[in-house]
């Protein structure tokens, strides 16, 4: 995803509110004015207006923004000209508030998934705005691009082989070391749940870990969950509800995403990237209802549904992960249907059992149009977690508060919950709006690259 070099020749696009347009008008010759009147341009939010010259091309355009006190923006709105406006070069004129924020909507508005059809009509292009950092909007614009790649892909071609592929293949671009446990290596290695879960699958579960950065940075530990494909086991999934599944990878593309932010800008950070990756399948060999076996961290845990299988790749992996004592740990899974039935598919909600942590994380999101909700880690729902014959059962045996309910079993495999949170991302957007195109997202990643970096940088300097 790239921006164009800056050109006194593109095509110039001015940002305008209803209130500054008529003053606008009168500035400009009869025949745009004309023109203006003849589609009733009057500078409406997402409004556009192209004026041509005498040959017909484009010659200037003009974009309606909400009026400085509108109470409801939206700070990617510029997003609709990557789809709006007609094939050319342009720049952004006069009126930009935010032009770093508008070229970013620009390039994440421009992303379309391409691989199994033509190649697509050709795109309006965008000068980088001056006096912006180019080359951070377009590492940004790039890691989404990646991460949504990923998430769009169906399962046939985006199973475990090809995730951990995908994932090996970031590491080597920037050197970071990486390895790979595979099959009945994750049971000598102990990551029993990892291997339980997805030993049915035609092609062997996996464990890949990368680690990047200097060792006295900060240290920042992702895990993502990576489901290529979940039928539900042997606790079968209807029909309508494996319609979406191939995005049951998107934890693991939502880490890929920011780990790819985070070494491009080669900021002092250790980091490190462990992704269990699994198909959730049925065969001979399935994990079943009331099977139990022993986590990495040493609990035991009893299946309570096969359909809850996410829960129990991550236990393995946060607990490795808390091994290693990083000063932040963040998970990322696609985990449960109750998070979208309380914040929809926009908001997605995490957990951590700090509030400074979690006011950062908040504030983050907000900036970066990148918005999460904190939920609790409520204590009383955290004794139905406790086994009979088990120390921890996988899911309660009732169906109320589901998302909080997996983020504190997530929370027995953490050694320090201050230092974690768990995102309970939904990675899809059902339909296309500014800055969000219909298919696969990448949620979080944007609000905490700039988070670690601020503390990162923060830390270097002490």
């Amino acid at each position: 995803m790239k921006l164009e070099d800056w050109s006194a020749e593109a095509i110039p696009v001015d940002f305008v509110d209803k209130a500054r347009w008529p003053q606008v008008k009168e500035s400009l010759s009869a025949a745009v004015a004309a023109i203006a009147d003849s589609v009733r341009f009057e500078g409406k939010p997402g409004n556009l207006l192209v004026a041509p010259a005498l040959d017909g091309a484009a010659a200037r355009a003009f974009f309606g923004v909400e009026e400085p006190e509108a109470k409801k923006r939206d700070p990617f709105l510029a997003g609709k000209l990557a789809t709006g406006l007609p094939p050319g070069l342009y720049r952004l004129g006069e009126g930009v508030a935010d032009p770093g924020q508008a070229a970013l909507a620009f390039l994440l508005s421009s992303y379309a998934f391409t691989r199994y059809v033509a190649a697509r009509p050709e795109s309006p292009r965008l000068c980088a705005p001056q006096g912006v950092d180019r080359a951070r909007i377009e590492r940004i614009a790039s890691a989404v691009a990646l991460g949504r790649d990923l998430v769009n892909t169906p399962a046939n071609d985006m199973g475990p082989e090809a995730l951990a592929e995908a994932a090996l293949g970031l590491a080597a671009r920037y050197g970071a070391q990486a390895r790979a446990i595979v099959g009945d290596a994750l049971l000598a290695e102990n990551f029993p749940l990892i291997h339980a879960v997805g030993r049915a699958a035609a092609q062997p579960p996996r464990l890949v870990e990368f680690t990047h950065g200097p060792e006295d940075g900060l240290k920042v530990t992702l895990v993502g969950k990576g489901v290529c494909f979940d039928s539900g086991g042997l606790d079968i999934k209807p029909s309508s509800a494996m319609a979406l599944m191939k995005k049951d990878m998107g934890g693991a593309a939502t880490a890929l995403a920011l780990a790819a932010m985070l070494m491009d800008a080669g900021l002092p950070v250790r980091l490190r990237v462990l992704l269990p990756i699994v198909e959730n399948s049925i065969s001979a060999n399935a994990f079943r209802t009331s099977d139990i076996y022993r986590s990495r961290k040493g609990l035991t845990v009893e299946i309570g549904n096969t359909d809850a299988e996410g829960r129990l790749i991550l236990a393995d992996a946060l607990a490795c992960a808390s091994e290693d004592q990083p000063d932040l740990l963040f998970d990322f899974a696609t985990l449960t249907g109750a998070a979208r039935v309380a914040l929809g598919p926009e908001l997605p909600p995490f957990y951590t059992g700090d509030d400074a942590l979690a006011e950062a994380i908040f504030a983050q999101g907000r900036a970066a149009n990148d918005p999460v909700w904190r939920m609790p880690l409520w204590e009383n729902y955290d004794g139905g977690l406790d086994g009979k014959i088990s120390d921890v059962v996988s899911v309660t045996s009732g169906g109320f508060s589901g998302s909080i309910v997996a983020a504190l079993f997530l929370r027995r495999f953490v050694a320090d919950p201050a230092r974690w949170a768990h995102f309970d991302v939904y990675c899809w957007n059902p339909s296309t709006k500014p800055g969000r195109p219909e298919g696969g997202e990448v949620q979080s990643a944007r609000l905490l690259y700039d988070l670690i970096e601020k503390r990162a940088t923060e830390r270097a300097k002490a």
